[in-house]
């Protein structure tokens, strides 16, 4: 029974929240980008709604009785009232424990976005990365269970990951330079795949949308995950690191290389063909910066080893680590399963 207990006690968090009176009468959103309000609500100036966190200029409210009970609305909803030191507008709430598994959402660590990303700006940048391509496809016939997996299975619509690369992440070398002055109640959650209720990170409008579409993995957690444990070293705020890996992603997209494994999409190609492709496109020897990852015949990955100092893939493979590959054939694996 101890350790029971002592297990329920480590798998909740305190969180603390708000009421608060809005200033003014706002929509109250199903989402972030306010393309839908579910029942057409609207807050009311005379009745107080919970804060449960704030993010990029909106507030997540709870409202009572509503499905979905949580919305988003605007800072201007709040912010007058906010500033008032009238008891009756706003009072704090006392921190109350949150099971993890019953709201997810309302589970925070008590860390600012801002904070959290900009801090890392005085690690010292590394000399050498790996940028590691995933092709979905093939990610998706060993990961069925994924969310990204899932989604659209049966969707006729053909999406941007089934014939491009897409970013499984940008890794700061040696391999086990991870979790740079990461608290350890953050490392604990990722190791552990909590990665949803990691904090939100302080992310631009436009790299947000733009990770959507290059990161399937999105709709996991796995742009927080990637920041955690790798992007932390990267010695750069979380905008630029994310930046820096889309500029190097829609690269390979947009060459020959990328032209080339969606023209040859179900068919079997080598590591010397791709790399002959590098050498072409990128400069001499940048195919030899070049590895595949494979598994149960297809190839899974493709992984870059690059230098530092320039957003030019030509730049960077040519002052990367030059490397041997495992896996030297495989399918270039379609969409389903």
């Amino acid at each position: 029974m101890r350790h029971i207990y002592l297990l329920l006690l480590t798998s909740t968090f305190l969180v603390a929240r708000y009421d608060a009176v809005p200033s003014q009468s706002c929509e109250a959103f199903n989402n972030m980008k306010h393309t839908k309000n579910t029942h057409h609500i609207v807050l009311s100036t005379s009745q107080e709604y919970t804060i449960l966190k704030h993010h990029k200029g909106q507030n997540l409210i709870l409202i009572k009785g509503e499905q979905p009970s949580q919305r988003w609305v605007d800072d201007e909803c709040f912010s007058r009232r906010k500033k008032q030191t009238n008891r009756d507008d706003v009072r704090l709430v006392k921190s109350s424990v949150v099971k993890i598994e019953d709201e997810p959402s309302r589970t925070s660590v008590d860390i600012s976005s801002s904070k959290h990303t900009n801090k890392y700006q005085k690690i010292k940048a590394t000399k050498q990365n790996l940028l590691t391509l995933s092709w979905h496809n093939a990610f998706c016939e060993t990961h069925r269970y994924k969310k990204e997996c899932k989604s659209g299975l049966f969707s006729k619509n053909n999406k941007y990951s089934d014939s491009h690369f897409v970013l499984h992440g940008l890794w700061p070398q040696p391999r086990n330079n991870q979790y740079c002055n990461v608290d350890k109640q953050l490392v604990g959650m990722d190791k552990h795949k909590q990665w949803r209720d990691l904090p939100c990170l302080a992310l631009d409008d436009s790299t947000e949308d733009a990770l959507e579409k290059l990161m399937p993995g999105y709709a996991s957690g796995l742009h927080k995950h990637e920041w955690i444990k790798h992007g932390t070293c990267y010695g750069t705020d979380v905008n630029t690191y994310y930046t820096d890996a889309i500029k190097l992603v829609n690269q390979v997209n947009q060459s020959n290389i990328g032209k080339f494994f969606t023209h040859n999409i179900g068919k079997k190609v080598t590591l010397k063909q791709v790399r002959l492709l590098f050498d072409k496109e990128f400069g001499m020897g940048a195919g030899k910066r070049v590895e595949f990852k494979c598994k149960k015949g297809l190839i899974t990955e493709v992984w870059l080893h690059l230098g530092s100092g320039s957003n030019e893939l030509r730049e960077l493979l040519s002052s990367g680590k030059v490397t041997r590959s495992r896996c030297h054939k495989g399918i270039i694996d379609r969409v389903g399963f």
